[in-house]
């Protein structure tokens, strides 16, 4: 702990007992630079009016805040401690007034969303959030980087991963599984049918960029774990999204192991087919991300309500059993699939 400014102990702060607001103030910028020269830039002072305030700040908690006898100015054990308080306490307040002077009091959301998930599951259900939450509105950012929600402009995320991100609230929406699909033209030419036991001479779809997860099989291992060949297999196209995977599929370039979540809209419209195969879950599953601070905020309450009630529509991927649209069996009526 940095050494202590006064014997006094100052008694418990209340509203009427606060320490000037600008000297408050002037130490979170000074912090965050680490500074006084650029904190005296931001605020438009005098780096003499940056020590003046620190000091003052430092007179009335009786600590050390900076460590100002080195190269570079850092904070005391006092100093991190107060930090992350007063930082969130200005963001609050500048939440605030942003609000009523964007006028409007419109409630305003800025999600970052992962590419494929946007494309293929989040945009097509934003009408109905429209028509549900008329005075919400959505600013969706797409990114495959897990955003700096205590810090950035973005109020909440929605990312595909482990769930594991510390310190933020997290919710998990759905799972996901993976099953083989392609256009139901590239079934007929490859023969791809229920009967199916060997892909010798199939054109494969492979994704391989930051939207893969460890725990999603490749071709071999899915075929292994079906009792089927990967004998022969063609290597075919590696995309590094897995809405390019789709797309490719849907387009007759290859069989993919797609994301049942994010084919659901092709499947349901007949442009995808399963014609094999039951769903192999993966672990990883769909989440919803925000600072403890901003889940509390109106418009990101408002949002997660409406995605809770759109994850209650999409069953678990464990109890999912979407039907084969491919060739039938003799005597079978063609039905068009379903992952609900």
């Amino acid at each position: 702990m940095g050494k202590a400014r006064s014997s006094t102990r100052i008694q418990a702060p209340t509203l009427a007992r606060l320490p000037p607001l600008t000297s408050l103030r002037t130490f979170v910028v000074a912090a965050r630079h680490l500074s006084f020269t650029r904190a005296a830039e931001e605020l438009h002072v005098s780096p003499a009016a940056i020590g003046q305030q620190i000091r003052i700040l430092e007179d009335y908690v009786g600590e050390q805040l900076f460590h100002r006898n080195t190269a570079r100015l850092r904070l005391t054990d006092a100093g991190r401690l107060l930090m992350p308080g007063l930082t969130d306490a200005f963001e609050g307040m500048l939440e605030a007034v942003a609000h009523l002077a964007g006028g409007a009091r419109e409630n305003v959301i800025r999600v970052s969303v992962a590419p494929s998930f946007a494309a293929r599951w989040l945009v097509s259900r934003l009408e109905r959030l429209r028509h549900s939450v008329p005075d919400l509105k959505v600013q969706v950012n797409a990114s495959t980087e897990l955003a700096d929600v205590e810090r950035e402009d973005v109020d909440c995320v929605l990312r595909y991963g482990a769930g594991t991100y510390p310190g933020l609230f997290v919710e998990r929406l759905f799972s996901e599984a993976v099953v083989p699909i392609c256009s139901p033209a590239f079934a007929e030419d490859y023969g791809l049918n229920p009967r199916t036991r060997s892909l010798q001479g199939v054109p494969l779809l492979h994704e391989e960029g930051p939207e893969y997860d460890s725990s999603c099989p490749d071709w071999s291992t899915w075929l292994r774990g079906m009792g089927m060949s990967s004998r022969g297999l063609d290597h075919g196209l590696g995309l590094n999204q897995s809405s390019l995977i789709l797309d490719a599929a849907v387009s007759g370039q290859g069989l993919a192991l797609g994301k049942l979540r994010l084919a659901e809209a092709d499947l349901r419209a007949g442009r995808l087919i399963i014609p094999f195969g039951k769903p192999h879950p993966v672990e990883f599953s769909y989440y919803f991300v925000a600072s403890s601070r901003k889940a509390k905020a109106a418009p990101v309450e408002l949002f997660l309500q409406w995605m809770r009630a759109e994850a209650q529509l999409v069953r678990d991927v464990a109890m999912a059993h979407p039907r084969s649209s491919s060739p039938q069996e003799p005597g079978e009526q063609p039905t068009a699939s379903s992952c609900q």
